[in-house]
């Protein structure tokens, strides 16, 4: 036994001594719920009234096994499986990257600016998870949108998650820097692909560089543009005229991104701040 009894009261006490010297209050009880939930099912009305209830000796060694693995930096999204995503909820593994809240932005981006097209082409390059483009699909079922990454177990996940949720998203593997895309095929083309340069992984976290893929996080330094580059070569020919190629960008490249982009023959490329004020999102138009 190693709490008092077994009631949720006393697990949760327990959380907050074992977890306390690795985050914050506000954390732990994001964190208790968010396993009360995966675990017996309790969203958070019914946590507050039910303090009282008894658990099992397994819910009692599941939740001492999470925070063991919490406590080894291993992020609550692989514990419990999954994570919310643009009201979506989204299967997580090491398979791919864990959806960002910033990227909802992008998301936001996208749907607003072709709000009124009742069906376009979309395409999602470096899908990972399959976050964007399910999210995309979700909220614009006429749309045609498909997704593509270089890992099988990426494309392995997305479909799993395009499969629960019910959307009609096909996903191949593909590799972003080989790819060979159909002429004017697309409307939109949406990609967030590695960028964090190898110099950079001093200042990450143990939870992104132990659990999340590097193949989905780093490039060289020696060329930190190398999947802007690419992906924007390959989508100019496969854009429709007035297509839109959205990236989400490293804050630190946002100009020499935008500046790319308009070599390469763009117009209209735009760079947009997050809510956090950084320069994390980028548009560019093929006018001809």
């Amino acid at each position: 036994m190693f709490v008092k009894d077994n009631s949720i009261a006393s697990v949760e006490k327990y959380f907050q001594e074992k977890l306390d010297s690795t985050f914050n209050a506000r954390e732990i009880k994001i964190i208790f719920k968010a396993l009360l939930a995966k675990r017996l099912g309790l969203d958070e009305n019914e946590f507050l009234i039910n303090k009282k209830q008894t658990v099992s000796e397994s819910d009692l060694l599941f939740f001492r096994e999470a925070i063991k693995r919490l406590k080894q930096d291993e992020p609550l999204e692989h514990i419990v499986g999954y994570t919310y995503f643009y009201d979506l909820q989204i299967l997580c593994s090491p398979a791919a990257l864990i959806p960002r809240p910033e990227t909802e932005e992008l998301v936001d981006w996208i749907l607003s600016d072709f709000k009124e097209h009742t069906t376009i082409n979309v395409l999602d390059i470096c899908s990972g998870s399959g976050c964007i483009a399910l999210a995309l699909k979700n909220k614009q079922l006429n749309w045609i949108i498909s997704g593509l990454d270089i890992s099988a177990s990426a494309v392995d996940l997305s479909k799993k998650n395009a499969e629960n949720l019910e959307l009609d998203v096909p996903f191949i593997a593909a590799d972003a820097l080989a790819l060979s895309l159909q002429k004017d095929a697309y409307s939109c083309i949406v990609s967030n692909p590695p960028y964090i340069p190898q110099k950079d992984k001093s200042l990450m976290h143990k939870n992104v560089l132990l659990y999340e893929p590097s193949l989905a996080l780093f490039v060289e330094d020696s060329d930190p543009l190398i999947f802007y580059r690419e992906i924007a070569k390959q989508a100019f020919s496969a854009l429709k005229t007035n297509g839109a190629l959205y990236f989400e960008i490293h804050e630190e490249y946002a100009l020499a991104t935008r500046e790319l982009l308009l070599s390469l023959g763009y117009f209209s490329v735009e760079i947009k701040k997050d809510l956090q004020g950084k320069e994390r999102m980028l548009k560019a138009i093929k006018f001809i």
